[in-house]
């Protein structure tokens, strides 16, 4: 599991890196402001998309089925699985994306409702989400793939995809500027592209791995409906954290204009460390928990969630400490050029602070999920995840008044810690989770080093 684990994070790194320079250039010609805003809650629906089905949660209710079948039938039975959900994700997919373009005022309503306030924000609102929106059957389609690649212990290809969307995104920023309207638009126009790339690289590294897709006609078969009643719960449980930050977008279009943009940088920053540690536990830990469940090694299943958590934080914790000790420095340097200003990182800064606290959480949440996965069970993570969206949102409410820019990172913050206790007591009252004598003695001493490297800072 440790080389997957590195491969998939080393993967990240170079994903969210290449992420950090595509939105050093959206702050650098955009700055803070309504067109940023217009932009971040356009690509706020297709992101989350894309970070709940290629980090994890599709992952959780395809993968271990796609194991098991493997495992009991063979590969050309599994491969038949595997188209046949494509055929029917894509139906129902290609149904939501018409949907989503003819009504997309309204969705833009829901996710950016401050807006209304703002009639040509708006607008530009929902002309760069009609342009992102394909992006999400792209995505979907692309997760599955990888899910193919991943059960199949082939992790660096479905890692390396994901790449392309960062370098996509930096493309169109610099080439089609000068053809389009706005920055803005041709960013929103990298978003959908990346996606087409995406899809066409993993398809050509499953071709390379002696497995051929086809897009049969849609059935539900008994398999299909098993896979359809697991993959919406999945979502939810699985992608508490990305239902939390839009809530955070939400709410942050009802304060002044530049609001969404100082919580959108600040997110990106702290998603640098979540996104590769967060991805790589849950992803590279899903099929091996899956295999040893299905095999009746329990006690090999208990180790390995156990060195799971271990792993992601192990460099959480520093990362943690060191966000908040170091936050302004940081957006100072990552943003605060061009239209970015002084005020702008300052501001941007507090909100990182406030993410950073919760940042172990995030990631705990990634990492404890697949213990529910590998053993089918979606409804339990969904129904916590519910209570913890819930909290959020009343979190929100009390604190964006008070805290104005700060108030929805640190709801967010504090939503994920109650989101790991439930998740944890859950888990370990049904004896599928059990913290040994090295893991409580690692942890300890993670912990300490921690906050000795913080005084040092």
């Amino acid at each position: 599991m440790f080389r997957a684990f590195l491969t998939v994070g080393g993967w990240t790194m170079a994903s969210r890196v290449l992420g950090l320079v595509r939105d050093q250039l959206l702050a650098i010609l955009i700055g803070v402001g309504a067109m940023q805003d217009a932009y971040q809650v356009a690509f706020r629906l297709p992101n989350m998309f894309r970070r709940l089905f290629g980090e994890g949660a599709f992952n959780a209710a395809f993968v271990p089925m796609f194991s098991s079948i493997l495992h009991r039938d063979g590969l050309p039975t599994a491969q038949r699985f595997a188209n046949e959900a494509l055929g029917v994700l894509s139906f129902w997919l290609l149904a939501l994306t018409v949907l989503g373009e003819v009504f997309m005022p309204q969705v833009v309503w829901v996710i950016g409702s401050g807006f209304a306030r703002r009639p040509e924000v708006f607008d530009l609102a929902v002309t760069l989400s009609r342009i992102t929106f394909p992006y999400m059957l792209l995505i979907c389609a692309a997760a599955l793939v990888s899910g193919v690649l991943n059960g199949l212990d082939r992790y660096a290809a479905a890692a390396a995809a994901y790449v392309l969307f960062n370098v996509v995104g930096i493309a169109a920023i610099l080439w089609l500027t000068p053809h389009v309207p706005s920055v803005a638009h041709a960013a929103a126009w990298g978003v959908t592209i990346s996606g087409v790339v995406q899809l066409g690289a993993l398809l050509w590294a499953a071709r390379r791995a002696g497995l051929h897709f086809s897009l049969p006609r849609p059935r539900m078969t008994p398999e299909m409906r098993v896979l359809m009643r697991r993959i919406a719960p999945g979502l939810v449980g699985s992608g508490v954290t990305q239902l939390n930050l839009v809530v955070d977008t939400i709410v942050a279009t009802w304060m002044p204009a530049g609001s969404v943009s100082l919580i959108y940088f600040a997110d990106r920053v702290n998603q640098l460390p979540l996104g590769v540690l967060g991805a790589a536990a849950g992803t590279s830990m899903l099929p091996l928990l899956s295999r040893q469940i299905q095999a009746g090694e329990i006690d090999a299943a208990h180790r390995t969630q156990g060195r799971a958590i271990e792993y992601a934080l192990v460099l959480t914790l520093p990362a943690a400490l060191a966000l908040i000790a170091l936050a302004a420095p940081i957006m100072a340097t990552l943003f605060g050029y061009g239209k970015f200003t002084t005020l702008d990182a300052v501001l941007s800064a507090q909100s990182l602070c406030a993410y950073a606290v919760g940042l172990p959480f995030f990631v705990l949440v990634k990492v404890l999920g697949p213990g529910f996965f590998a053993r089918g069970d979606t409804a339990t993570p969904v129904r916590l995840g519910m209570i913890t969206l819930a909290l959020n949102f009343a979190l929100n409410l009390a604190l964006y008044r008070p805290l104005a820019h700060v108030g929805p990172p640190l709801a967010s913050s504090l939503a994920s810690m109650i989101n790991v206790l439930l998740l944890a007591g859950t888990l370990g009252r049904r004896g599928q989770l059990r913290a040994d004598r090295a893991l409580i003695s690692r942890l300890a001493r993670m912990a300490l080093a921690a906050m000795v490297m913080t005084a040092v800072l």
